[in-house]
């Protein structure tokens, strides 16, 4: 009977792209050496396999797997990190034939994200994910323990009361994490809702991971947010306000990184991370425009958002690193009705960073109202509040009263109407309905999360 032990673990790794025929999207080779690069492998040799489908058993051909398996025992490696996703039995037989420890993708992001995870949220995030992940692998690590024959009268070995346990245990984890994470969704939600009381509009830096994300997040916010060229250099998401005109504050939100196959554990354990996009009113879509895959990025970035249903949000997108470009003029591309859709920047350079802006306040500045207003002597202290607000353009005094033009953001003018009831009798130029928040229609548009 020949038992299998599992393998501890190393940094000295043998790397394994695989690339079948049948698949449209396959991983991207240079990606995989960079993610495996990120996660601090040293990379000793690489083999890649074309198949038509994925063997059942090992992956990849038996003959192949053989081959592996001196590569790895020629270069004394420790791991095999393997450019697909593995079912746990694959990833066990796959063990057992090259006598190391072995990764597939999932694994790799998910040791990624445990090594960039800083705060305590990301942490209690990255835990859940991983156990999640762990928990359809439960078996790999207790096969010695196991009984060989099945499981009659008599039969039942240590090896499954040990499993178990280990399952037992591991539930328990999992349902206090997610306690865990659902308070503190709760307090992102109120925070969420004192910034939309205040009416102050959030940003939400979205894109593929190093396309730039916390350079800009920086260059816009004067923050100091963690950079690095690396992939998923930031998983915590960081708030900023910044005003950007004395009209316009807004609220920018650095956000994690995607990338092509996002975990599934991942997406779900993230989920009070990435309602930082969904509950922003506009995003802000980073690519990198220097790289030659940035058109697949792209889609890869518009997956991600159908994925966690931000696939309609209004969005503006930034075409960073135009400083590696031949041609990397700063310029605004707008639609048909001259409203910005992409900008051209270098985030590093600090280039186009004021075209940004406007672009930014075009797409956020909220619409405003002109209003004939009659304030009487002796409302004076609405007449001064406004002339402090710098909401008067025209005015006219008699013995009366003050006769106003007026302009406000809509949702300022909102605001008046409702804590100054007297006001809708003060208007000279017709009735006055109560006018929406704010983004309210966006909102109110959303698909549900729930």
């Amino acid at each position: 009977m020949e038992f299998f032990e599992r393998h501890q673990g190393g940094e000295r790794a043998v790397l394994l792209h695989v690339e079948q025929r049948s698949v449209d999207s396959n991983e991207d080779l240079a990606e995989f050496r960079e993610l495996a690069r990120s996660a601090g492998a040293e990379i000793l040799a690489e083999s890649e396999v074309k198949r038509q489908t994925p063997d059942p058993r090992l992956f990849i051909g038996k003959g192949k797997a053989e081959e592996l398996a001196e590569l790895v025992a020629a270069h004394e490696a420790e791991l095999v990190i393997v450019n697909a996703q593995l079912s746990p039995s694959q990833e066990r037989n796959l063990e057992r034939l090259v006598k190391c420890r072995v990764l597939d993708r999932t694994g790799l992001i998910l040791d990624i994200f445990a090594q960039r995870a800083r705060s305590h949220e990301g942490k209690l995030q990255v835990e859940l994910a991983q156990l999640n992940h762990l928990a359809t692998r439960l078996v790999r690590g207790w096969t010695h323990l196991e009984r060989q024959r099945g499981g009659s009268i008599g039969l039942r070995g240590p090896g499954e009361t040990q499993l178990e346990m280990d399952r037992r245990l591991l539930g328990g984890r999992i349902k206090q994490l997610k306690e865990r994470i659902a308070r503190v969704r709760r307090q992102r939600a109120e925070g969420r809702k004192g910034r939309q009381q205040s009416d102050v509009p959030t940003v939400a830096l979205v894109g593929y991971t190093n396309a730039g994300k916390s350079t800009l997040f920086n260059a816009l916010t004067v923050a100091e947010s963690f950079t690095a060229d690396q992939l998923f250099a930031t998983l915590d998401t960081t708030l900023r306000r910044v005003e950007m005109t004395p009209q316009l504050t807004v609220v920018f939100a650095d956000t994690v990184g995607f990338i092509r196959h996002l975990p599934h554990e991942l997406v779900s354990a993230f989920r009070s991370t990435l309602e930082e996009t969904l509950e922003a009113d506009l995003l802000l879509h980073v690519v990198d425009a220097a790289s030659p895959e940035r058109d697949r990025q792209i889609e890869d970035v518009e997956v991600v958002l159908e994925e966690i249903g931000a696939g309609q949000m209004p969005r503006l997108t930034v075409m960073n690193k135009i400083d590696q470009l031949e041609d990397g003029a700063v310029r605004v591309d707008r639609d048909a009705s001259e409203l910005p859709t992409r900008v051209w920047v270098s985030a590093k350079d600090a280039r186009g960073l004021d075209e940004l802006r406007e672009a930014l306040g075009e797409r956020l500045e909220p619409s405003s109202v002109t209003r004939r207003l009659f304030i009487p002597m002796a409302d004076g202290r609405l007449y001064a509040q406004l002339q402090g607000e710098g909401a008067v353009l025209e005015e006219e005094v008699d013995e009366s009263g003050w006769h106003l033009e007026i302009n406000l953001p809509v949702a300022r003018w909102g605001q008046l109407l409702k804590n100054e009831p007297s006001l809708a009798d003060m208007v000279v130029d017709g009735p006055e309905p109560t006018p929406p928040e704010p983004f309210e229609e966006i909102l109110a548009a959303r698909p549900s999360r729930h």
